[in-house]
């Protein structure tokens, strides 16, 4: 089993910066992937960001360029600095985990982001 912790959510106006922290305990392989979703009202669950403990990364196009996804030391923890912020990336924002790419079992309990002036 694995926990995923997240934090970091908030209130932000058009053009602010956030930054999402997650963090893994249980039973963690050395080789995984992590990652984040988000889901709007309304809206199916997308992908953000993943990164593999290897540092591959990929991106949804619209958050290309604003948004940046990273691990920690320890390749336990997985972060996201949200800049230029939108209001359509208004979302309940969530950490994934998982030990190849597309196939994620794991998933933490989500996080509010709102973009609003």
């Amino acid at each position: 089993q694995v926990q995923l912790v997240e934090s970091g959510g908030g209130l932000v106006q058009p053009g602010g910066s956030l930054r999402l922290s997650c963090a893994a305990s249980g039973s963690i392989f050395s080789i995984n992937v992590m990652g984040w979703y988000r889901q709007a009202p309304g809206k199916q669950r997308e992908l953000v960001a993943v990164i593999s403990t290897g540092g591959a990364a990929t991106y949804v196009d619209s958050v290309k360029g604003r948004f940046t996804i990273s691990r920690g030391n320890a390749k336990t923890t997985v972060y996201l600095q949200m800049n230029s912020l939108k209001p359509e990336d208004t979302a309940v924002y969530y950490c994934t985990y998982g030990l190849v790419y597309g196939r994620y079992d794991y998933w933490g309990q989500g996080t509010q982001v709102t973009v609003s002036s």
